[in-house]
């Protein structure tokens, strides 16, 4: 058997490439979007990808499987209970999908979505323990996937916790300690709450670790799961009905063009929405007036997707030879809409300087004493809410990141302002996006909270 697991770590997101060696006859479940290392990776083992699974609709980056069903040939499958507007191979409970002596076999484990379903594969047909079982968004290692996304449009959050208790405390905890749990996603993903850094464990394991698998009454359970959640990205519906349709194919070779400085802001003043990838501190030094800033590295393409919209115009400012990656990480959650990208920034942002504004940070000892002045400013935490209740910095107004685009008239307006995070990524994002929606004194906290606890200033709990 062959079997490799593919992390993306920006996306925290984990994919499978299942083959037998002897047939030559493979498996992809839950592919991302460009699609070509499994394409080399089949070439260089001498298998065929015929088919590919997804576990479900994916609400967080759009799957792969219409790029792999054109350029491989594969059929895409789906839990029974899934609808699509492409040609889908319906899979049941208990179907069982030979590759030769390699075999999986479905298993139905509703509740992050109502179509959600696990992959039990085994090495051998005839094994009476199967090697593993690829979970999907059922459950991850530390945790169970969230049932109160609005990707599983039309249900609530209580009908699907009652799905999803049934599928982890009986199906999935049904399963032999021994076999090996591969889950869709990592820490870090907003499926989850305590996704681990782990990428893989067993059943065993997370039957003696995992909060959500411990023996308790489906009321307990759905109190557990839904409590403390992140603050889901604004591009998870659209990539979950998008994920449902028979939507463009992704093309790594059609680069968005590089555009000369009146190109790019010609289409700026049409609407386009500039988003800067460079480092933090380099943007602070010097930026396009009005751009967002999303550093590159980073969780950069889930972060973009929460203050940009799916349909919005996008000219990307990004570091040399940078460009096509950032485009394609764009491409991962859906973002299409790329005008081009800023050729040789540093040069055109010189020749324009009317056009260059600089952004305000702030040391711990700066707000400090911001902090002591009449005009002292507000302070805006744009954590998760499983942060904030580590501590945060008193006085602060709370809005996650995620939500800030639609909560923008909380934010007091007419004062001076100082945006924090955990460690000074988010605050970045989101100061670039009062200062764009008109906010004129902004700053953010270099290090975020972090900083101000490990300096021993005050925090409220």
């Amino acid at each position: 058997m062959l079997f490799t697991q593919y992390y993306l770590d920006c996306l925290s997101q984990s994919s499978y490439l299942i083959a037998d060696e002897q047939t030559g006859r493979a498996v992809v479940v839950d592919p991302r979007r460009d699609v070509s290392e499994y394409l080399a990776d089949a070439v260089a083992h001498s298998v065929t990808i015929e088919g590919v699974i997804n576990t479900h609709f994916h609400a967080d980056f759009i799957a792969g499987h219409l790029e792999l069903a054109a350029q491989a040939g594969a059929w895409i499958g789906y839990g029974q209970c899934a609808d699509a507007d492409y040609p889908i191979r319906k899979l049941t409970d208990g179907e069982r999908i030979s590759l030769g002596d390699v075999t999986l076999q479905i298993m139905e484990t509703p509740g992050h979505t109502p179509e959600s379903i696990s992959v039990l594969v085994y090495e051998h047909a005839t094994d009476a323990v199967p090697y593993a079982v690829l979970t999907g968004d059922a459950l991850f290692i530390g945790d169970v996937g969230r049932p109160d996304l609005l990707a599983s449009l039309g249900h609530t959050a209580e009908e699907l916790g009652a799905m999803l208790y049934d599928s982890v405390q009986h199906k999935l905890m049904g399963l032999p300690d021994a076999v090996r749990v591969f889950p869709a996603h990592g820490a870090g993903s907003a499926c989850g709450k305590n996704l681990s850094t782990e990428r893989a464990s067993t059943i065993g394991a997370q039957r003696a670790t995992n909060y959500a698998c411990a023996p308790m009454s489906q009321q307990d359970f759905l109190a557990l799961v839904t409590a403390g959640q992140p603050a889901a990205p604004g591009y998870f519906v659209h990539d979950a009905v998008l994920n449902r349709q028979h939507h463009q194919l992704f093309d790594a070779a059609t680069t968005p063009p590089a555009l000369t400085g009146a190109e790019f802001f010609t289409e700026r003043s049409a609407g386009a929405v500039v988003l800067d990838a460079r480092d933090p501190q380099e943007f602070a030094a010097g930026h396009v007036r009005g751009a967002l800033n999303v550093p590159a590295d980073g969780r950069f393409a889930e972060t973009a997707g929460m203050v940009v919209k799916p349909d919005e115009r996008i000219l990307v400012i990004a570091a040399p030879d940078r460009e096509a990656e950032i485009v394609t990480r764009l491409a991962r959650i859906g973002l299409d809409n790329v005008a081009g990208y800023l050729h040789e920034p540093d040069a055109a942002l010189l020749a324009m300087p009317t056009e260059v504004d600089r952004a305000s940070r702030l040391t711990v000892t700066d707000l400090q004493a911001a902090l002591t002045r009449d005009d002292a400013p507000v302070l805006l935490d744009v954590r998760n809410p499983g942060e904030v209740q580590t501590g945060a910095i008193d006085g602060s107004i709370h809005i996650p990141l995620a939500q800030l685009p639609r909560r923008l008239d909380e934010v007091p307006g007419g004062r001076p302002l100082v945006v924090y995070c955990a460690g000074g990524y988010r605050s970045s994002v989101a100061a670039g996006l009062l200062r764009r929606a008109g906010w004129a004194d902004v700053s953010d906290l270099i290090g975020g909270f972090e900083a101000w606890r490990i300096s021993h200033h005050p925090i409220t709990t």
